[in-house]
């Protein structure tokens, strides 16, 4: 009876539109994944590090298109 509770369910769920599968998996990860608070903590700060970079015109931003182009470019020697 779960199996096929589980299936109807799955069925369900995979006929949403793919934003709203994508946040239910995320949802459903972030369920089962520990939550590593010194990992948050760091990635946070280094987020705020890079940010204030940026802002202070110490780095500038590479547009993701020329990026891009350029990870093709690499690929394809």
């Amino acid at each position: 009876m779960v199996d096929r509770n589980a299936n109807a369910l799955a069925d369900q769920l995979l006929a949403l539109p793919s934003v709203d599968r994508a946040r239910l998996a995320e949802l459903l990860l972030a369920s089962i994944e520990e939550r590593d608070t010194d990992a948050t903590s760091a990635w946070n700060d280094e987020i705020d590090r890079r940010a204030e970079e940026i802002d202070s015109g110490l780095v500038a931003g590479v547009p993701a298109a020329d990026v891009f182009a350029e990870v093709e470019r690499r690929l394809s020697r």
